[in-house]
């Protein structure tokens, strides 16, 4: 009998659910889809801090943002100082929606999906011995796809447009903009150092969605400061010097992502270690693992971080 009436009273709370129309409050679609921008702008350039990133709830402990990018960058050579760069990113975001009957309140689990990949093209000029000056050239594509959960899509919206845009919904995005760099490289037997300084701004917009009301845009905003130092440890390995790596990065996000997700900086600390594969013909010259504890305002983690040089 317990069974039958919870069974009841699910089933009379699914009717209620699909018959009474629901809206979106307190925010517009529009800032919606300009907060999608802004989550997918993390990633239009690399940096080290967002890399691989994931921000849990604090309630449930459920993974509320989970972000992994792929990037690098080289310059070409001394007498072809073309630099070029370029990245993959894969993000999901799990945000809640508040709709209302106008009696009724409620809150509505959403996932959104997003790929990004992006592009640099750039110029080394040199100012002083081992400092040089690089302007770069960005360009992004993304794509996003949203999914509400299986009770979720039950819900009737009064709006066509936001259950387009919430249920099943999707939307490509253009980015362009620039970067300016300061790369000093300072390289002895005894160790290396290597430090930069960047600043980035990406443009992104919305040029295709499910509904076209979804017209949005965000400015990606950032400064970054990175540094490596590294020298060996006084063993050898693949009759090469085994070297140990300490690292440092700081991010500041200055555009539509100054907390859009909690916090506007990020800083990475990182410790490990790097094996030099020069002396056989392959490839790949060096290879890294990094151990690294990242920490912002109401946020920190650890990450273990995988490079190699060409």
């Amino acid at each position: 009998m317990m069974r039958l009436r919870g069974a009841l009273a699910l089933g009379l709370l699914v009717s209620a659910a699909a018959h009474a129309e629901y809206e979106l409050i307190d925010t517009a679609l529009q800032k919606r889809t300009d907060a999608v921008l802004a989550v997918m702008g993390y990633t239009v350039v690399p940096d080290l801090t967002t890399s691989t990133l994931s921000i849990s709830s604090t309630d449930t402990g459920n993974p509320q943002m989970t972000m992994s990018q792929l990037a690098g960058g080289f310059t070409i050579s001394q007498n072809t100082p073309l630099y070029l760069e370029g990245g993959a990113a894969y993000s999901r975001y799990d945000p809640s929606f508040v709709v209302s009957d106008g009696t009724d309140t409620r809150e509505v689990p959403l996932k959104w999906t997003s790929v990004m990949l992006t592009g640099g093209v750039g110029w080394d000029f040199p100012v002083i011995d081992k400092l040089k000056f690089r302007p770069i050239a960005n360009f992004a594509y993304g794509h996003l796809e949203s999914d509400l959960s299986a009770f979720s899509r039950l819900l009737e919206f009064k709006s066509q447009a936001e259950k387009d845009f919430i249920d099943g919904g999707s939307m490509d995005a253009l980015g362009y903009g620039g970067s300016v760099m300061l790369d000093y490289e300072d390289y002895l037997p005894e160790r290396e150092i290597d430090v930069e300084w960047r600043y980035s701004y990406v443009r992104l917009e919305n040029y295709d969605s499910t509904s076209d009301f979804v017209d949005g845009s965000s400015n990606a905003i950032s400064t970054n400061i990175w540094a490596r130092w590294r020298a060996p440890t006084g063993w050898a390995l693949m009759e090469r010097p085994l070297r140990y790596v300490l690292e440092f990065a700081h991010s500041t996000f200055w555009g539509d992502q100054k907390e859009a997700i909690g916090f506007d900086d990020l800083t990475s600390l990182g410790v490990g270690i790097e094996f030099d594969s020069s002396k056989y013909d392959i490839i790949i010259s060096r290879t890294r693992l990094v151990f690294r504890y990242r920490f912002g305002e109401d946020v920190e983690g650890t990450a273990v971080g995988f490079a190699v040089s060409f």
